[in-house]
């Protein structure tokens, strides 16, 4: 018994030790998972109270009638001299659109080849401007200033007296052979010869393109700012690497920019997606909804069922758009994160194990231990 009671007397200063040191660490972890708690909590307020404003005014104004509008895409409303009489027509309204109606799929259709080619020409402008931008060291804030200027104007009725005009001249051209005389505007033009000659269709498109460049020149302000934002935000040392390491201008491009402002891409293909959407000079789907809105009989109904039609192909380009600039990982990484998953597995299922095992062992110590 005495040489027992000294063996313990000698073993225990060892084992505290070590208890004292676990205990201590998982103070250390609990203390860092706390600070790591209070800061993404911190930076989530911050996030949650700059969208608050936008927040309480989709609720309060645009949260009803966002919603109200699913069930008038369902209903015929007529309007009398006592109200709306709303009358529910189930799928109806839906099937008038794309079977019977001659007006809505010609419009979508022409809207679907009008965002992709406009998107584009606006994303890849605006990035090639502020590319050079950021190269020019002198007359930088001038030049942005003139980029910019058209989206201070474009709120006003500069913008629409430009629309206007530029919708006169597509119905006078629509009069007097559209086709021929935009593919002869350019004829003179020997690429334009050869593009014509390959295909005509995409002959007119690239006319379509040229006819209205000014006005997508004025889609460019926002996404020169953002481009420009992201450029600056790339750190320079990277660059002198890749310099260091025989890299060219090219490569460096390819590399290194344009993967680095992926995420800035997308966020200004969306905004030109919607942005451009919002003119009816441009959209006959816009258009064409303005018009079933303002119409007294049975005009609400069929406006609501082209609203959800449309917002539901917006959604789906700009789905696409996402999967587009999704960020895709090379392979070793994703055998890799396999790998840490299942080694995660093993160790949940190991912890469950011994965890399984102690409490056997503990009612087998209160079951026959005394």
């Amino acid at each position: 018994m005495a040489e027992d009671k000294k063996k313990a007397a000698v073993t225990t200063p060892e084992t505290t030790t070590a208890s004292e040191t676990t205990t201590a660490l998982t103070k250390e972890k609990k203390v860092k998972k706390k600070k790591m708690r209070t800061y993404q909590q911190r930076q989530d307020r911050t996030g949650y109270m700059f969208m608050a404003p936008w927040i309480l005014g989709f609720a309060l104004f645009t949260l009803f009638p966002f919603v109200f509008t699913i069930y008038l895409s369902f209903t015929n409303v007529k309007k009398t001299t006592l109200g709306y009489e709303i009358d529910f027509t189930g799928i109806s309204n839906y099937i008038e659109a794309f079977v019977k109606n001659t007006e809505f799929l010609p419009a979508l259709l022409e809207y679907l080849k009008m965002i992709v080619p406009y998107t584009c020409i606006v994303v890849v402008l605006s990035f090639i401007i502020a590319y050079l931008l950021c190269k020019i060291k002198t007359g930088k804030g001038i030049l942005r200033t003139i980029y910019f200027l058209p989206v201070v104007i474009m709120s006003g009725p500069v913008m629409t007296q430009i629309l206007a005009v530029e919708n006169a001249a597509e119905t006078a051209a629509e009069q007097v052979s559209e086709a021929v005389m935009k593919t002869n505007a350019y004829s003179n033009i020997f690429i334009m010869q050869i593009i014509h000659s390959y295909s005509p269709a995409l002959a007119t498109g690239l006319a379509d393109i040229f006819d209205q460049l000014s006005i997508i020149l004025w889609f460019t302000g926002i996404p020169i700012v953002l481009f420009i934002n992201g450029l600056q935000k790339i750190n320079p040392s990277i660059y002198e690497a890749a310099k260091i390491d025989s890299a060219n201008a090219w490569q460096i491009m390819w590399k290194i920019t344009i993967p680095m402002l992926k995420q800035i891409g997308l966020i200004i293909t969306v905004f030109t997606v919607i942005q451009i959407g919002m003119f009816n000079s441009i959209n006959p789907v816009y258009k064409l909804i303005e018009e079933k809105t303002g119409e007294t009989g049975s005009g609400l109904g069929y406006a609501a069922t082209y609203a959800w039609i449309y917002s539901i192909v917006v959604l789906i380009i700009v789905g696409i758009v996402f999967l587009l600039f999704k960020d895709r990982k090379p392979k070793d990484i994703k055998a890799r994160q396999k790998q840490e998953k299942k080694l995660k597995k093993l160790e949940k299922q190991q912890q469950k194990r011994l965890a399984a095992q102690r409490r056997h062992q503990a009612k087998e110590a209160k079951l026959y231990g005394k």
